[in-house]
């Protein structure tokens, strides 16, 4: 009873503090203060920015759905040339964020790019009205780049759940006459469900956080019609309107999906009994199904990484220079305070959880989570709003000089909410695999909570909290929406100046940044890849 009560109002208050840009946001439904701006955006934009976001949500999601759990069956299910190297190459997209293949791709297919120069040399062609060409800055555009790397969410959660699906269950459908796809279609794929659609309800958040690509293709989101308010006609109400609405949009869409399965149910009886006997593809399926998985890996991994390999050797001395290297320090000690950080308050969270067992710790540890759900760029207004008044406040004692808005505090707190979750659910994973004995022993021992805590939960969680701060790391590296609304004046990081460049057209000066960004990316794909190899080797071994 006594570490409930010491830990539910600190976990409370940081719960509130994390959440306080989300609430500050949705209260904004109710704002009267957005002016004739916010008029004039009703009558002329709004429905452009309600339509693309649609469009965008539904193309995304039916992309990622559809290649990702084809993807996932084939090298779980099937045999197949390569079948063993594509089980981990197919993850390798995920490390390259949406904007990267943006700029790379539009520098390919864009008129004056190699593809459509190299096709009009061959074929004699002079001038567009010679030939028609799928138009890459555009909707269409918009919704391939974020299917290409953001599938393997679907895939990696798609192929855990195969993989953890009774094998007997499977045999018995082969056994009344199912056809293997016939298996998939009645019995694997309807009880993977929920992991499915768990992965693409992070692939569909990813998209809607999305300002980099969709403001360079030109297609009107959410996301970029609050940008524009706020920093282009400088209508911080208008603004805060536009975020609440997509904010409990969202939400709506999260509580949908929650409804739409809730009275479904997912077990299974008994475990995988042994190793699935894969349906091999001969012929022209198993080649097919390689140049599929090959073409995954080759268009959101291979051909972004070999373009930027190629612009940074054609310009390395002015690529890496004394510019680089100090946008890489502002970006790499951005990304460790930030892991920092959230790894402690997850930390606290999780333990607080663990300790006291009540729903209001439980309800108020999901607050703190929800910033994942949200938008970077609606947070960035979430917390501007405050802080501005704030500093108007402030501003009779410091001469109208800004401490809080724009400062680098500021933006280690937006990302802080952004990517909370992403360093509490591997925290809690791990301080679920800790029995509550070792810790009834240290209180007959007279330890207490914090030295409990200290002493014998984090020695033992020490990988996990390493893949909590890495995670969080690399998605501060990639972050762009709330950076580049909340990051202090002459201040800038390896995303923003992506981002700069190439809205200037110049990609060759943005390869290295972009490069470096998408090599520390990485870092945890491999890392997960390897764990994953791991633990189904263990498996196997167990089953054996």
């Amino acid at each position: 009873m006594a570490s409930s009560i010491i830990f539910l109002p600190l976990v409370l208050a940081i719960a509130l503090i994390v959440a306080s840009p989300i609430l500050v946001v949705v209260s904004g439904v109710w704002h009267d203060g957005a002016g004739e701006l916010w008029q004039h955006l009703l009558s002329t934009v709004f429905a452009d920015y309600v339509l693309n976001s649609l469009w965008l949500f539904l193309g995304v999601g039916a992309g990622v759905l559809g290649v990702g759990t084809a993807a996932a069956w084939l090298v779980t299910a099937c045999a197949f040339p390569g079948r063993r190297l594509w089980e981990w190459l197919l993850i390798l997209p995920l490390a390259a964020p949406s904007y990267i293949l943006a700029y790379v791709y539009t520098e390919l297919l864009e008129y004056y790019g190699p593809v459509q120069t190299q096709g009009r040399q061959w074929f004699g062609w002079s001038s567009v009205n010679d030939y028609w060409f799928p138009p890459i800055r555009s909707l269409g555009g918009a919704i391939a780049m974020f299917v290409l790397v953001l599938y393997p969410y679907v895939y990696l959660l798609a192929r855990t759940a195969f993989l953890e699906q009774s094998t007997c269950t499977l045999e018995a459908s082969r056994s009344l006459g199912c056809t293997p796809w016939r298996s998939f279609f009645r019995v694997a794929l309807p009880l993977a469900r929920p992991n499915i659609i768990a992965g693409c309800a992070l692939a569909l958040m990813e998209t809607l956080n999305d300002y980099g690509t969709v403001q360079f293709f030109g297609v009107d989101t959410f996301t970029v019609g609050i940008y524009r308010t706020w920093f282009g006609f400088d209508e911080r109400p208008a603004a805060v309107k536009l975020a609440a609405i997509l904010t409990l949009g969202a939400l709506l869409l999260i509580a949908l999906e929650q409804w739409s399965r809730r009275q479904a149910k997912f077990y299974q009886k008994g475990g995988r009994c042994r190793t699935l006997s894969r349906h091999r593809l001969g012929g022209w399926r198993g080649y097919g199904a390689t140049i599929f998985c090959g073409l995954l890996v080759l268009l959101g991994f291979g051909v972004p990484v070999a373009e930027l390999l190629y612009l940074c050797f054609q310009n390395a001395v002015t690529n890496f220079g004394e510019d680089f290297w100090r946008l890489s320090w502002h970006s790499f000690s951005l990304a460790v305070l930030s892991a920092l950080l959230g790894m402690v308050l997850a930390m606290v969270l999780a333990y607080g959880q663990r300790l006291s067992g009540t729903w209001g710790v439980a309800l108020s540890v999901r607050i703190a989570a929800m910033g994942y759900a949200i938008p970077g760029a609606v947070i960035a207004v979430g917390i501007m709003q405050p802080l501005g008044y704030v500093d108007q406040v402030l501003g009779t004692a410091t001469g109208g000089q800004l401490l809080l808005s724009g400062s680098i505090l500021a933006l280690i707190f937006a990302y802080t909410v952004r990517f909370l979750a992403v360093s509490l659910g591997t925290v809690e994973a791990s301080l679920t695999k800790i029995k509550p004995d070792l810790d009834e022993a240290a209180r007959s021992l007279g330890h207490p909570i914090g030295s409990i805590l200290i002493r014998i939960h984090a020695p033992l969680m020490t990988g996990g909290m390493l893949s909590a701060s890495l995670l969080l790391f690399v998605d501060v590296m990639k972050e762009l929406p709330a950076t580049i609304v909340m990051r202090p004046f002459n201040f800038e990081t390896l995303a923003v100046r992506v981002y700069e460049y190439a809205a200037d057209e110049r990609l060759a000066e943005a390869a290295a940044p972009a490069l470096a960004i998408l090599l520390v990316g990485m870092v945890p794909v491999i890392l997960l890849s390897w764990q994953l190899g791991r633990s189904r080797a263990t498996e196997v071994e167990k089953i054996s």
